[in-house]
């Protein structure tokens, strides 16, 4: 089976703002849908990919009956795992309005802000906070976070500029209502 878009997991979420996607470690994930995570697996690729054939849950004709997908859905409003579930609902629903490529685009563009936080601005222990901030802001959200940090007084070590960024972000979701830690 061709797999289009590997980076874009089968139930939804986007591969490519997850920290294991994100680090250059052994155990970097290459997305849901990698020749790794097939080898591995989980219910949604034995399911979909496995047995019916399909890339993602919604392409199922059993989709709107599924318990497992319901499920894991229902969790997703709730809590988070290692990775940031909350916009979950949100994306199932932008693809459907706009289609896969569309989302794709925009993950694209999520991933280079994400990129340029962790190239610029991680100290070391803020990936998964970056991570989560690239899945929940609006990447014009990201831009003007990213441009008010560049704008922090020259000389910042990467600590500080890692702080400022944070300050500003954070502000940001405060003002919007969003979370910015994983919800256990």
């Amino acid at each position: 089976m061709h797999i289009a878009y590997p980076d874009i997991g089968i139930c939804g979420l986007s591969c490519r703002l997850c920290p294991m996607y994100n680090t250059d470690a052994e155990s970097r994930c290459s997305g849901c849908k990698s020749s790794t995570r097939m080898a591995v697996g989980c219910p949604f690729i034995t399911c979909a990919v496995k047995r019916k054939g399909i890339e993602f849950c919604w392409e199922c004709e059993e989709s709107e009956t599924c318990e497992r997908w319901k499920n894991h859905r229902e969790a997703g409003k709730e809590r988070d795992s290692f990775k940031c579930y909350q916009t979950l609902e949100e994306d199932i629903s932008f693809i459907s309005r706009h289609g896969v490529p569309e989302f794709q685009n925009v993950q694209e563009r999520r991933g280079v802000l994400l990129r340029e936080m962790l190239n610029n601005f991680n100290e070391g222990r803020s990936k998964s906070y970056y991570c989560i901030a690239a899945t929940v802001l609006e990447p014009g959200e990201l831009e003007e976070g990213l441009s008010q940090a560049k704008e922090e007084p020259g000389g910042l070590d990467v600590r500080a500029r890692s702080k400022a960024l944070h300050r500003i972000l954070d502000e940001i979701a405060s003002r919007k209502d969003y979370r910015l830690k994983l919800r256990k």
